[in-house]
């Protein structure tokens, strides 16, 4: 009986452990499946984590796979501050898989190599499809000028810079973009290789427009009597060309200076940022008429305030024409002396009267601030006209010496 009981014991312990067996190994079945639906994270994969918790030192993001990842040290350093300022706790952000799991089973991530990945599927999206980019400038080398597209450092090779900017930025120092920083700049993507992480920018392909296009739009705009900034192009003898909006205007040679400039090289050189006036503007011919002058005080107006019709003064014969002779007075203002108001005798020319380098009293007879003319006569010296004109100067020339003694 005993030995039955036992045996029937023991059946009915057996039975026992194979189901308690049975039910572990559906268990481990069930977490096998609910395991197999799961992705593990692999290297070199973007996801799309949700931030978990931010702290100074690191960011958890949640990547899926009941795991967290971090990003953390240099991957944290490079992420830029206008974004992590941005971040918040339970944001979508894109992510990179560096290391699925390190030594300590943390999976490592990278939010910059995230969005630099993704911004090369872009941009060859963009290459093939020839789309525009609007962006800003960010920075400059001497080769050209750097754009941000989609988070990647895209190059503008001077070469491939419109000729409106080039034009705005002359000479060769190093620094000659800098004013361009922050400006925008419609750019098209020519040639992309990620594996050299190489991306080439084009102003001109995105904007065809030609020199001459520039240049009816630009004198289509323009106004006589307005002032702009522009930047010498280019000086020859008889002016200097300044380029305004993308179109050169000719500042000439008169138009340069208010004093006396044998050629406008003496004054400006290629580069100079100068204010001109737009004196005229030829729309048929398509010509642009600068000055820079009129925009400077006239110092012949203030040394010829000095001067009175009638008074006598010295002056210093400087050159000699068929018409007459050019005296230079006090203050380097020059006159003409007629060649009827050289002698009260006829002559046939001027050095029968005066030469060069002469020293001598002469009379103001004429003064004409609008075409910045001074007559002089040397005949008239001694003319009884001027007699009491002379007699008051001579008086008022005596109180001042008096008055001069007295104080001293």
């Amino acid at each position: 009986m005993m030995e039955q009981s036992n045996a029937q014991m023991g059946d009915g312990g057996s039975d026992e452990l194979t189901h308690d067996s049975n039910g572990m190994m559906e268990s481990m079945e069930v977490l096998m499946q609910s395991d197999a639906g799961l992705e593990f994270p692999t290297q070199g994969e973007i996801r799309t984590g949700v931030i978990a918790s931010i702290s100074p030192s690191q960011i958890l993001v949640s990547v899926g796979a009941k795991s967290e990842g971090v990003i953390s040290g240099r991957e944290l350093d490079q992420i830029p501050a206008m974004d992590r300022e941005e971040f918040r706790v339970g944001q979508d952000i894109p992510v990179y898989v560096l290391n699925p799991e390190d030594q300590d089973g943390n999976v490592v991530l990278s939010y910059v190599r995230a969005r630099e990945s993704m911004g090369w599927e872009v941009v060859e999206k963009m290459q093939e499809t020839a789309d525009n980019f609007e962006g800003k400038i960010e920075g400059y080398n001497k080769g050209g000028l750097i754009v941000l597209v989609h988070g990647l450092r895209g190059f503008i090779p001077a070469s491939q810079i419109s000729l409106a900017r080039r034009n705005l930025v002359q000479g060769d120092t190093p620094d000659r973009w800098a004013k361009q920083i922050g400006e925008t700049i419609s750019v098209r993507i020519i040639e992309v290789d990620r594996a050299r992480r190489r991306l080439i920018l084009s102003e001109r392909a995105a904007n065809p427009e030609t020199r001459q296009s520039i240049k009816e739009r630009v004198i289509d705009e323009l106004e006589e009597g307005k002032v702009y900034t522009g930047r010498v192009t280019s000086v020859a003898d008889f002016g200097a060309f300044v380029n305004i909006n993308g179109a050169d205007g000719l500042v000439h040679l008169s138009e340069v200076s208010w004093e006396r400039v044998q050629h406008p090289g003496e004054v400006l050189k290629v580069g100079d940022e100068v204010k001109v006036k737009i004196i005229s503007v030829d729309r048929e011919k398509k010509r642009i008429g600068l000055s820079i002058k009129a925009l400077q005080e006239d110092p012949w107006q203030d040394k010829v305030n000095t001067f009175k019709v009638g008074q006598l003064t010295e002056g210093v014969i400087t050159r000699l024409t068929k018409f007459g002779a050019f005296a230079r007075l006090d203050g380097d203002i020059e006159g003409l002396i007629h060649i009827s108001e050289l002698s009260e005798n006829r002559i046939n020319h001027p050095k029968e009267a005066v030469k060069e380098g002469d020293k001598l009293t002469l009379r103001v007879i004429r003064i004409d601030s609008d075409q910045r003319r001074i007559g002089l006569s040397l005949r008239k010296v001694d003319s009884a006209a001027y007699t009491d004109l002379d007699m008051k100067a001579l008086t008022a020339e005596l109180d001042d010496q008096e008055t001069d003694q007295t104080e001293a």
